[in-house]
């Protein structure tokens, strides 16, 4: 009891210190009112309920409040927890401690049909009452402060419950208020408290990464010092590290890691002017060169909540990325304690002047009152209003979801499960069936169809918006390319196997096949297959280190034949390619290399398959060229016209019309395509393949050349061996 009395007289201090008059006579009063209410009332800690009114009470003194709203905090808990009445506060404090009291009561003795129904009755009571008397949303957000301080001692899920309502509600609300330091406060303890590995782990790193960077930091606080004494400006220099749950928001809407946050630490200048404010930001812009993209005018052109300040963000000393923000003292007052910090009571509860633009909502939800009768549409307008970065949606079952505001029926979908997101085939959104990329809106009643045949999309990475959705789907296509890679490998390398008559099931297990692939770097055989099915290896490479070749030719059989002049009898290279030599020999273009009219070519006599044409810089004609008397001298005969089909692949900007573009690039050259194939990298970008007849090199070097002036092309070029 000794602790409390010296606690109550500390309040009384505290007051004193911004208060010309208060009556302290009315502040012991409250206390001894709320000790007795309370006496023999215990918190879950187990210290006595009265500690809590006391730590209300104490908040309200640092946001600098009057007597009354002081007063009020004392007893908020009287009327609702205890055999106190709100007739007996009036009696003994008067109405208006009576009305602030009364708004932050809550409905505990009307039946409701849900926890959810109870949380809008009283969270509308609230924003009815505050209307009315704005003191009355600094006294809840005080008692939220110190119930979230010391909700350790609940339950785990009742810890989650409240934590969570006091993001969605009483967070944003403290930020509406520009009550800075409350808002991130409450942020933060939510965040140990709803996700405590994540918090933990940002608050270890954050505290190592400051003690990296202190020197860093004081080095560029005294350089800014150093700078105003010199130009002859008043500034208080300052660093001012974020908090936690800024920096977790931070790297969720740009799905970054931690080590991918630079702007952890800002440097906060005070001075004493407006007019010295932008000096002071010359002065810094002289220092260092200032980011593009990064400087904000909230002096100018202030915030809805009335926050003002210069935010530049410059390439400090080190290369590194600082953030420096420039206000005056008022501003800095207001930044803190946002309303509270120039409230007046003159008229106890009155809004008027800058204040009126902030309260003009509070306005709204009265007019909306009269019409929205249910207490969850009304829940609704209030979250919608206050969290503007983030809409709410139910399930079925009439569960809440908060989502990203863009947030599409897939991001839903990989929120509740990831097997729900991976087989998702459509979605209901208020009963109507919607595209996948649907943007969904706050009070969404969303269900997800699913169907076991229904795979992720390359397509779906354009439009989700969560991280998880992204990782999710990426990591369904990398399992994807492995077993195609491994079954694509496994073919190949069977059929080799086969072609050297050896037995497929034992070579695979062979102890010689482990050693080539750890030779390769691959712990097990799978990840070396899969080496052959990405294209790393090829399977003769492999067959070599299996069984060495003899002196024969692998790639193809061939036919030992005196070279003659031979006569093409293959229709499409008929009169096209001439070659030295005898009597009639059977022909065809190699695949490997499929050259084209104005390529430098060779002739290969092959065993049964007469003589194969590739270019000379093709890779298997350099590996067959042992034996020089099966190679015949070839070119072609320039006097024949015809065409020639070349595949040739273009990498691209992905936007709207880049395929028509490409198109009309390529019917000016005078050159007709016959194939198209269009993917889309996890990079943005196109990949365009055509299969496209032209007559010569010549006329594919001026299509390229075309294709390449196309808006939006990186490359394009021909494709060998299809």
């Amino acid at each position: 009891m000794m602790s409390s009395i010296k606690e109550i007289e500390q309040l009384v201090q505290q007051v004193e210190t911004y208060h010309p008059e208060p009556d302290v006579e009315m502040l012991r009063r409250a206390y001894a009112f709320s000790a007795k209410a309370h006496e023999g009332q215990m918190r879950q800690s187990g210290e006595p309920y009265l500690q809590h009114p006391l730590a209300v009470a104490s908040i309200l003194s640092f946001l600098k409040l009057d007597v009354s709203a002081i007063v009020a905090g004392l007893l908020h808990d009287t009327v609702e927890d205890t055999l106190a009445t709100n007739s007996e506060v009036e009696a003994e404090f008067g109405k208006d401690v009576a009305r602030l009291v009364d708004g932050v009561t809550k409905i505990g003795q009307i039946p409701f049909k849900s926890r959810e129904e109870k949380q809008a009755e009283n969270f509308r009571k609230m924003v009815l009452s505050m209307a009315d008397d704005i003191r009355v949303v600094f006294i809840k957000l005080a008692d939220r402060l110190h119930n979230m301080e010391t909700l350790e001692h609940l339950s785990e899920s009742k810890q989650k419950q409240i934590a969570q309502e006091t993001l969605e509600i009483y967070a944003p609300l403290a930020n509406r208020l520009g009550i800075s330091s409350i808002k991130q406060k409450l942020e933060d303890l939510c965040l140990q408290y709803l996700k405590p590995d994540i918090y933990s782990m940002l608050k270890l790193r954050v505290a190592k990464r400051d003690e990296d960077r202190q020197e860093f930091l004081q080095v560029l606080i005294d350089m800014a010092k150093e700078a105003l004494v010199q130009a002859h400006l008043p500034g208080d220099v300052q660093g001012r590290p974020k908090n936690l749950y800024s920096i977790y928001q931070k790297m969720e809407r740009q799905s970054i890691t931690f080590d991918e946050v630079y702007d952890l630490t800002a440097v906060r200048i005070v001075s004493d002017s407006k007019m010295n404010c932008y000096a002071i930001l010359g002065l810094i812009h002289s220092l260092w060169p200032p980011v593009p993209g990064r400087f904000k005018d909230y002096v100018a052109t202030p915030r809805a909540n009335l926050y003002q300040s210069l935010h530049t963000t410059v390439v400090g000393p080190q290369g590194e990325y600082v953030e420096f923000q420039i206000r005056t003292e008022e501003m800095h007052r207001i930044n803190e304690y946002g309303v509270a910090s120039h409230w007046r009571y003159k008229e106890p509860g009155a809004i008027t002047g800058r204040d009126e633009k902030i309260f003009s909502w509070l306005r709204q939800f009265v007019e909306w009152h009269k019409d929205l009768s249910d207490n969850r549409q009304f829940m609704d307008s209030v979250k919608l209003d206050l969290f503007h970065d983030v809409v709410f949606v139910f399930t079925p079952l009439g569960e809440v979801r908060e989502m990203p505001v863009g947030s599409t029926p897939v991001d839903f979908a990989y929120a509740i499960h990831t097997e729900i997101g991976d087989h998702c085939v459509g979605a209901k959104v208020n009963s109507k069936l919607v595209p996948l990329r649907h943007h969904l809106s706050s009070g969404d009643m969303l269900e997800i169809l699913t169907s076991p045949t229904q795979v992720p999309s390359r397509g779906w990475l354009k439009f989700v918006r969560t991280s998880r959705a992204k990782a999710k789907i990426r990591h369904w296509f990398k399992g994807e390319e492995q077993k195609r890679a491994l079954d694509i490998g496994r073919r190949l390398l069977e059929r080799e196997f086969r072609r050297n008559d050896l037995p497929s099931a034992q070579t695979f297990q062979s102890d010689l096949l482990v050693a080539i692939a750890k030779e390769h770097g691959c712990e097990a055989v799978e990840d070396f297959i899969r080496l052959v099915g990405y294209g790393r290896l090829s399977a003769s490479q492999i067959m070599n280190k299996l069984q060495p070749p003899t002196n024969q030719v692998e790639a193809e059989d061939v036919l030992i034949a005196e070279p003659k002049t031979a006569k093409i009898l293959t229709k499409h290279l008929e009169e096209l390619v001439m070659v030295k030599g005898g009597t009639d020999v059977l022909m065809q273009l190699s695949k490997c290399c499929n050259p084209v009219p104005g390529d430098s070519i060779m002739g290969y006599i092959t065993r049964g398959r007469g003589l194969s044409i590739h270019t000379i810089g093709c890779p298997n004609l350099q590996a067959l060229d042992w034996d020089h008397n099966r190679l015949v001298e070839a070119d072609w005969d320039d006097s024949i016209e015809g065409t020639h089909s070349v595949k040739v692949s273009v990498l691209s900007i992905d936007r709207t019309g880049v395929l028509a573009d490409i198109s009309s690039a390529i019917s000016d050259c005078q050159a007709n395509i016959t194939r198209a194939d269009i993917s889309t990298r996890e990079d943005g970008k196109a990949v365009l393949d055509f299969v496209i007849e032209i007559t010569n090199t010549l006329h594919l070097e001026r299509m390229l050349k075309g294709i390449e002036q196309v808006s939006g092309i990186v490359n394009a070029k021909r494709v060998r061996g299809w």
